[in-house]
């Protein structure tokens, strides 16, 4: 069996404690639930793809965000590698992934954004504008690990379907190693940020911040669950 994700480690663990309600919400969407059980509709999906593509890019932004909010050449090498990781690696599956399902990266260039894509990859970016490289980093965590968490979440349930499953391949991607190794260096990263711009006083703030980030990123769940 496959090493589980560090969900209650470090400041990633309190955050993700005190947000409740809302991270449950998020990592057992019904949208991921239909996924693991093979059932959801392919229209939703399909849009999902879609706009995961212009998602992805606004995220390879906020990591070179990063870089520039980055004060070590530590940081500054971790932000450099994950635009590298996104852009040059993360892109070209997810656009041959969607050639797979009839979806051609001239459509998905095309693709007018959604609101709930806009909501949140915006945010990120405001989180990362307004703040510090601490601010910016909680605000991407819910994705970077929240993924990782909701398919062990599948993997571990009876009701799950691997066999014959038309998103078998997607919940491969995000339960195997390499994805466990990106979802736990992100939160190892957030302890390094949280020991060096932290705080006590800060973590009402980081908190807001981390849930607001999780009920956008359920928000983007329930987009693809409308189109199904």
């Amino acid at each position: 069996m496959a090493e589980s994700l560090p969900l209650d480690q470090g400041i990633f663990g309190r955050l993700r404690r005190d947000a409740g309600q809302a991270w449950t919400d998020y990592v057992c969407h019904p949208f991921v639930l239909a996924l693991g059980a093979g059932t959801l509709p392919r229209p939703a999906f399909r849009h999902f793809l879609r706009q995961d593509y212009l998602f992805l890019i606004h995220f390879a932004r906020a990591y070179a965000l990063a870089g520039f909010k980055s004060d070590t050449l530590a940081d500054l090498r971790s932000a450099a590698a994950s635009v590298s990781a996104i852009v040059d690696v993360e892109m070209p599956l997810h656009v041959g992934y969607c050639a797979e399902w009839g979806i051609a990266e001239a459509e998905m260039q095309a693709e007018p954004e959604a609101l709930e894509t806009m909501a949140y990859t915006r945010f990120v970016l405001e989180r990362g504008l307004a703040g510090d490289r601490l601010d910016l980093d909680v605000a991407l965590a819910p994705c970077v690990v929240g993924y990782g968490e909701a398919v062990e979440r599948l993997l571990a349930n009876p009701a799950t379907k691997r066999d014959g499953n038309l998103y078998s391949t997607w919940m491969d991607a995000y339960s195997g190693a390499e994805y466990r190794a990106v979802a736990s260096a992100a939160i190892d990263n957030l302890d390094r940020q949280y020991a060096k711009r932290g705080g006590e006083a800060r973590y009402a703030a980081l908190l807001a911040n981390f849930t607001a980030a999780t009920r956008l990123e359920t928000a983007f769940w329930d987009m693809g669950w409308r189109a199904g």
